[in-house]
Parts: C-alpha cells; structure tokens; sequence
C-alpha cells in the first residue's frame, strides 16, 4: 500500500537532504572498513573525508615494490567465498591468481602432497592421506564439510563457543590429523600456537575455504583497497593526517590543527585516540613474515608449505611468484614465510630461518637470499565473542562518534567491510528524519 506524504513532510525531506550535503563527516582511517564507510556514505549523498595517519590506503594491507619485488604486508590471502568481497568487489578487476587447495607438508624427513582436503577431502588419495590422518579423519572431513555447507553463517556465529581445538577433539578427529594438518593451517591463520581461538571462527573459515577460493590479486593485495578508492566519488582523502585525539565532535590533529564535524566515524584502534576507551580492547595478535628470493621454487605449484610440529620457528611458506608471477619482476622466485612469535631480533631470525629452511628443504641455506621483514604487531585483533555482524546502534560510542574495524566482529577481511558498511549505516540512520 503506498501512503502518500503530505507536504510538510515532503518539506522536510528537501530541506534534509539539502542538509545533509552540508554535513562534515570524517572517518579516520583509509583501511578496508573506512573505505567501505566512504562508499555507503556516498550512495546516501553525503561526501565524507577520510584522514588517513600515512601516506597511502589499505590499513594493514599494503604492497611494498623492493628489488623488483611484491611484498604484501604480511602474508594475506583473499578468500573468494567471503560475502562482503561478493558485495564490494569485482573479482575480475582484481585479475585473481589463485592458490591450489590443499597443502604441502614439510614433516621430518618426509615431504608429501595433500590436495584439496577441504573441498573434496574424499578424493584425497588415501596413501599420501594416511601419512596426515587416518581414513576415519578423511570420512569425518567430508561431513565437517558438508554439514557446514547448509549451515548459515548467522548460525554459525550464534552457536555456543568453545576452542577451536576442543571442537576438532569433540568431533572426533585424530591427534594425527590434528598435530599434521589443523594446527599448522589455522594457526597461521589465527594467528595463534595453541587453536584458542573460537569454534565459531573455525566454522567459518571452513566454510569459506571449502565454498571458495584463497586468491591474491596479480599485483599485490594492495589492489583490494585501491579498487574500493576508485570507486569512490564524492570522498575527499587526506594523507599524512594523523590524529591526536577525539574529543566530542573535535578532532584533534597531531599537527595542532582542530576540525570540528557533524558526525565521526572511527576505522581504526579507538582506544589510541579516546581517552575515555583507553584500556577497553584486547591486544591484538602479530606475526613475522620474512620474504626470501630463491633462483626457482622448490615446490613449483601455488600451495602452501606447512611445517607440523613444535621443533621449528616457521609455521608456513608459500612462493608467491608461484601464485602469480607478477610478485617479480627479475625470473627470481619470491619466497614470504611466515613466523608466529620468537624473541630473536632480526638479524639472528633470518640465520635461523634459512637454517631451518635448509633443513625442511635440502637447498643450502646460503641461496635463500633475505630481502625485507615485517614485524607486524597488529595483525588481526584479539575477540573474545565473535560475531559476523551487530545492529548499526551498537557501534556508536558517544554523540554522533561511530566505530568500525574488525575487532568489532572477529579478525578477517569480511568483517572490516561488514563494520565499515554498518558504521555507515548507523550514521546514515543518526540523520534519519522524525515525524
């Protein structure tokens, strides 16, 4: 039934959104959840600015071009399946190079192939399967796959949680599949030794890797954000804009300089720049990626390399040059490994590296030659009770002071986007008119 408006209203709805041409909204922070912000924004007609601290987008994704290399900033993949890609992205404007499904498994003294054990973990061929689990294992992964395949994400995100380890030993997979397969994979992507982290991440995760792909963009992902900037209009980006403090509506920069605005929304750590959240937010988790360059690659296929066990400081390697052969520019293969935590500083870390890879590999430790290391103290965020999305009121932190970053949601690319659009949201909302 449609209602028409009377003319009062209709009044009021013009002199709103001319009112609303003229609001000054900013965002701090070019990453993927302000960048997103931007976009929503924009489709309401309103052109935010974006007060970005460095000097280029992406938050903590970024590319770095070294000695004819790509260096991602940390090893990131982009997982196809993920909702909020579908939503923001044209896969094919990204030029998607993608990982094979499955692992190579760097054991002592052993090194064998697992393929696809996520997607089609029954086609697995059972000699190489045995080596990682037992057939019960390969049986129990099928299910696990197919029962995640018809479960929803807001189910799986409603579920009770429990650790991600206490999940796999409650349905029933071996310590073998465990110690061999689990633990080397998803601690590279928690981030974490032990699979603490919750059951509801793992699930979905799973899903997404058995309904998608893991993908980097030829050039980097670095392309992710600047394919969201392009699509930006109407939003103006300051670089080098670092931000002191928020106080009410003021922003105060580090240069000394105050901007007052109607509405702020907050893309990145809150607690650095609000006194009054000081001290409210877990600590986040880092990782170590060190790139090396090798004349070729050793495993000549886009897979990652695990490495089970506790003996070694490497979780993982994957040569990117394999993913894509954009990553260099000089025939040389780029090699990114990645390292959950080590009190070593930097130039015993690479000694130990390449005698570790020297070890796992055969190749003499001398041809893994160093290139640049990241020691990335935010990584994802630390969440406690992790959720794939929340209503657009609970981001709002104080009068017209919007939040939005994944550490409101759980640590992925997906839930940056989700918290960008919902921050976007809850603003567009907060200028809604009254009647």
């Amino acid at each position: 039934m449609l209602v028409k408006l009377r003319t009062t209203q209709r009044i009021a709805l013009y002199k709103q959104n001319l009112l609303m041409k003229d609001q000054k909204i900013y965002i701090i922070g070019a990453g993927l959840a302000g960048l997103v912000a931007a976009l929503e924004l924009e489709k309401a007609g309103f052109s935010p600015v974006i007060l970005e601290g460095t000097d280029g987008i992406g938050g903590r994704m970024k590319t770095d071009e070294v000695d004819g290399f790509l260096l991602d900033h940390g090893f990131q993949v982009l997982l196809t399946a993920y909702p909020e890609v579908k939503r923001y992205l044209n896969l094919a404007e990204l030029n998607l190079k993608y990982f094979e499904p499955g692992a190579v498994i760097f054991g002592e003294g052993n090194t064998f192939v697992i393929s696809d054990p996520l997607r089609n973990p029954l086609k697995v061929v059972s000699m190489a399967f045995s080596q990682v689990g037992s057939f019960l294992d390969k049986v129990k992964m099928f299910n696990l796959t197919q029962m995640l395949k018809h479960k929803s994400i807001e189910s799986i995100f409603n579920d009770p949680s429990i650790t991600t380890e206490q999940y796999l030993r409650d349905y029933g997979f071996t310590e073998q599949i465990i110690s061999n397969f689990f633990k080397p994979f998803f601690r590279g992507i928690f981030l974490e030794k032990e699979l603490n982290t919750s059951s509801r991440m793992f699930e979905f995760v799973f899903k997404m890797f058995s309904q998608g792909l893991g993908a980097v963009p030829e050039r980097g992902m670095i392309e992710v954000p600047n394919i969201l900037r392009r699509k930006l209009k109407n939003t103006q980006i300051a670089f080098n804009a670092s931000v002191k403090e928020v106080r009410g509506q003021e922003i105060i920069m580090e240069s000394g300089e105050s901007l007052l605005a109607d509405r702020i929304i907050i893309a990145t750590q809150p607690d650095k720049i609000m006194k009054q959240v000081e001290g409210q937010f877990e600590p986040s988790k880092s990782v170590i990626t060190l790139y090396f360059s090798l004349q070729k690659s050793f495993m000549v296929r886009p897979m990652l390399g695990l490495v089970p066990g506790e003996n070694h400081l490497i979780n993982n390697f994957v040569f990117m040059t394999d993913v894509s052969s954009a990553y260099t520019s000089n025939g040389r293969a780029l090699l990114s490994v990645s390292i959950l935590n080590t009190g070593l500083m930097e130039k015993d870390l690479i000694k130990v590296v390449q005698a570790e890879l020297e070890s796992l590999t055969g190749i003499n430790a001398e041809f893994f030659k160093f290139l640049k290391s990241y020691f990335i103290h935010y990584a994802i965020p630390a969440v406690g009770d992790m959720k794939d999305s929340i209503p657009f009121t609970e981001c709002q932190i104080a009068e017209n002071v919007y939040l939005a970053g994944d550490y409101l949601l759980n640590g992925s690319i997906n839930a940056a986007m989700t918290s960008g659009r919902i921050a976007a949201e809850a603003v567009v909302h907060s200028f809604a008119p009254t009647y």
